[in-house]
């Protein structure tokens, strides 16, 4: 059909704007219910369900804009073609299910209908406004369902639709940053003494565990770093760990404050469980968006602020 080719055509410019202009976009699937004006309707209940395909782009965090494509799949033959821009209202660090608002136009093509019997153009287009709830899901799979009102002039008419879209997200949203290790610290050689005495040294061991967005939980690759500060606190009774837990700007002050108490926590809990350190023996406390060591206007900067971290130095003597 043209309407196939117009589609592929657009969509594959979005695609190669998406090479360039940043890594965020998505590809779905979607499933849509469209009630329409009586007298452009196709049939005597005015509905018709359609099934399709879309493209679209992230332009920021909150502002994507996408090309779709829907065919009916019921008696009557009409193909839907629009073209949206999308405004999320919350951001993905804050809540699960972020609502959206869209806006953009529609273009019915009726003229392989078998059934239409109507007085005017065989395509009419349409603004549309619509109103929606989304939530992305891990591996980058975003779902989202909205309500969208369509209104033209004259014997466009006006039409309410409700569309389901399950898409695939490619680049940064697709995935959880990759998490910045720092090193086990090697020891800290004290000075020698002049004369042949034991040789003091300060060794120092640093833990720095990072998450990812809005999470608590304690990621395997850090299971080096848990081990040797669990090593030494068993060698050294007499030493308590403090572990301080960060989060990113995102989200309120006083959200980022208990999601830093419950990094925290979280990685007590698995030294208390996993190493048999005391629970008695380390304390966690949560510093909230207050204690950033990156910017948090990149994403690298923001990942690097999702932190737990945690210190113990001690002496030991060796003798030479």
């Amino acid at each position: 059909m043209k309407s196939i080719k117009v589609i592929l055509g657009v969509a594959a410019l979005v695609l190669a704007g998406a090479t360039t202009a940043s890594d965020d976009w998505y590809v779905g699937a979607t499933a849509g219910y469209y009630d329409l004006d009586g007298d452009r309707a196709l049939s005597e209940d005015h509905n018709t369900v359609t099934a399709g395909v879309q493209v679209g782009k992230y332009l920021s965090d909150n502002f994507a804009v996408e090309l779709g494509y829907g065919a009916n799949i019921g008696h009557d033959d009409v193909d839907v073609l629009s073209l949206n821009a999308m405004v999320w209202l919350s951001n993905s660090d804050v809540t699960s299910w972020r609502p959206y608002v869209l806006f953009g136009a529609n273009q019915y093509d009726f003229k392989d209908s078998t059934n239409l019997v109507l007085d005017h153009d065989d395509r009419s287009t349409q603004v549309m406004v619509g109103v929606g709830v989304g939530t992305q899901f891990d591996g980058g799979l975003e779902f989202r369902a909205d309500l969208r009102g369509m209104a033209g002039h004259d014997e466009d008419g006006e039409d309410m639709g409700l569309q389901f879209s399950l898409n695939k997200v490619f680049g940064s949203k697709s995935v959880a940053p990759a998490p910045i290790v720092a090193p086990v610290a090697a020891p800290i050689v004290a000075e020698p003494e002049p004369q042949a005495e034991p040789e003091v040294r300060t060794i120092t061991v640093r833990l720095n565990v990072e998450f990812e967005f809005n999470k608590d939980t304690v990621l395997a690759i850090y299971g080096d770093q848990l081990d040797a500060i669990a090593a030494a606190m068993r060698a050294h009774d007499d030493i308590d760990l403090v572990l301080e837990g960060h989060t990113d700007s995102r989200g309120s002050d006083q959200y980022n404050m208990s999601l830093s108490d419950r990094r925290a926590a979280a990685v007590k809990a698995k030294l208390v469980a996993d190493y048999g350190i005391p629970a008695a023996r380390v304390s966690a406390v949560g510093y909230g968006e207050t204690q950033p060591v990156a910017s948090n206007e990149t994403e690298e900067g923001r990942a690097r602020n999702r932190r737990v971290v945690g210190e113990m130095s001690f002496s030991e003597v060796f003798n030479f």
